[in-house]
């Protein structure tokens, strides 16, 4: 069965549209490979991104300094363990869930591969953001933004002493604090990501000439992704939103009791259109690891894993 534009449908036999069904190996794979790329890459990014986020009047190079006086080289992998550990092994599979599903019954209805990929990209990064995005985020930005009390003397309390401590002092909402907005932010990535990538796949098939049944290669799927997950940074207001609501900075200035509107509102009236920008780059390169890594080492892993079992690998 040959690839039908969105991720999750596929042209069966009789030239009828059916949704692909889905792989538990896929899935270990996924979330292996997610493993990999916050481990490498990934969390020192991530943490780059948040700090100029949390602190808009720093530079690339003191946003650097500021993360190394935390602890050196381990001060770009605070909030790994547990938080983007259990962020990466739990949001692929529930993106693959969903996306494929809401993609699947987009198409049926006559959605074309752009429409069906931003809508199901759209639900699948919603539920991401409820089931598992929003609470590791919350807690990966306390990691990173809060005071470390060993620079006073103090030993610093275990991550898991200080989830506990915020959830004996604001229940659930405190451990999803910012939630909406991770939930905006996921929504819109993956409709961005999605849709767009899709689109560069129409494009790139223009171009070379292939049909609709014929895959691409993986630098071709890598140019759809990178394409799709660049573009996808003109979000990045709504991901400071998100940094600040999160963020144990302290600042007296800051509003209690912050929305997202109210949280945009601050930033701008604080630090203007740039500061609502901030961290745009480290943002982009992160999403271009990702696609490295979920793209183009995602294809070798599953045609390694189908040579060993002998299985024919998925749209060759």
């Amino acid at each position: 069965m040959a690839p039908a534009g969105g991720s999750g449908v596929v042209i069966g036999p009789d030239g009828k549209l059916q949704k692909k069904s889905v792989s538990w190996s896929n899935i270990l794979l996924g979330a292996g490979l997610n493993m990999f790329e916050v481990t490498t890459l990934g969390q020192p990014l991530e943490v780059t991104k948040t700090t100029m986020a949390a602190n808009r009047g720093d530079t690339f190079p003191r946003a650097i300094a500021r993360i190394w006086s935390r602890g050196g080289l381990f001060g770009f992998y605070q909030g790994l363990i547990p938080w983007a550990w259990i962020e990466a092994s739990t949001k692929g599979a529930v993106l693959l869930f969903v996306s494929s599903e809401v993609e699947y019954r987009a198409s049926s209805v006559g959605a074309g591969s752009f429409v069906a990929g931003m809508t199901g990209g759209f639900f699948g990064g919603l539920a991401q953001a409820y089931l598992t995005v929003g609470f590791c985020t919350c807690m990966k930005t306390v990691e990173i933004t809060r005071h470390k009390q060993a620079a006073v003397g103090v030993k610093p309390p275990s991550t898991m002493t200080v989830f506990m401590d915020i959830y004996r002092r604001e229940g659930i909402r405190g451990i999803n604090k910012g939630v909406n907005a991770v939930a905006i932010r996921q929504c819109t990535n993956w409709a961005s990501r999605f849709g767009l990538s899709r689109l560069t796949e129409v494009g790139i098939r223009r171009v070379t000439g292939k049909a609709d049944d014929k895959p691409l290669n993986a630098y071709e799927k890598i140019l759809a992704s990178v394409f799709g997950g660049g573009l996808s940074a003109w979000n990045q207001p709504i991901e400071v939103v998100r940094i600040e609501m999160q963020s144990k900075t302290e600042d007296p200035n800051r509003p209690k009791n912050l929305t997202v509107a109210k949280t945009l509102k601050y930033i701008y009236s604080q630090n203007g259109i740039k500061g609502l920008f901030r961290g745009v780059t480290p943002r982009i390169g992160l999403g271009v690891w990702q696609t490295v890594c979920m793209v183009g080492l995602g294809d070798i892993a599953k045609d390694f894993i189908a040579s060993l079992t002998g299985e024919k690998p998925a749209g060759h």
